[in-house]
């Protein structure tokens, strides 16, 4: 009777042992998938704020176009197209030199990147920027929201080697190098006699 009790006693003894190893085996792995679940939850916050913040620039850090004109030549065609244009509201220092501007016209399509002044007439995919108000010389970054500054772009010398006549049009897409875009279409009027400049 008495070697029966304590063979029972060994018995439950190792029982306990086994179920003690499963459970310190259940609560490691419990603790590794909290781990990892941790992990994967840190990691999508931190891809959901990037993706946040690269969206509001998009939408956020724009150029608003103020006006557009163009200068009328003696053949009664217009060759410069010149947009004012200032950062937009709400909008961090916008580099324009880093912008561009996709040219959709009624002969060609291309896209534009900033130029020197003296190879706005030779370089085909150019576009050239200077400053009417810039109080602390900062061109060609808009960092400041009273700078206004023209986006000059040459129309023969994107096209076909004429400028643009009465009733054609541009659209303009500018892109700023967070990826906001701004679209300005520039409409010739249909009579371009007797005039020097006309609004886009």
């Amino acid at each position: 009777m008495k070697d029966a009790i304590q063979t029972r006693l060994d018995d439950r003894g190792q029982v306990g042992i086994g179920t003690l190893i499963v459970f310190i085996a259940m609560v490691l792995v419990a603790a590794i998938a909290a781990g990892v679940l941790i992990n994967t939850a840190g990691f999508l916050q931190t891809k959901a704020e990037q993706t946040g913040e690269e969206s509001t620039a998009q939408v956020s850090n724009r150029v608003q176009v103020v006006s557009g004109f163009g200068n009328v030549t003696t053949n009664e065609e217009v060759d410069f197209i010149n947009l004012t244009v200032m950062r937009g509201s709400g909008a961090d220092d916008i580099n324009l030199s880093s912008a561009t501007i996709e040219w959709i016209g009624p002969d060609s399509a291309t896209t534009l990147t900033k130029v020197s002044e003296s190879d706005l007439q030779s370089d085909p995919g150019g576009f050239n920027v200077s400053a009417i108000k810039d109080t602390d010389d900062s061109l060609p970054v808009l960092n400041d929201q009273d700078d206004r500054f023209t986006v000059s772009m040459h129309a023969p010398t994107i096209g076909d080697g004429d400028g643009l006549g009465e009733g054609q049009g541009v659209e303009l897409k500018l892109t700023t190098q967070y990826g906001a875009v701004t679209i300005y279409r520039a409409n010739i009027p249909q009579s371009l006699s007797q005039e020097s400049a006309v609004t886009v």
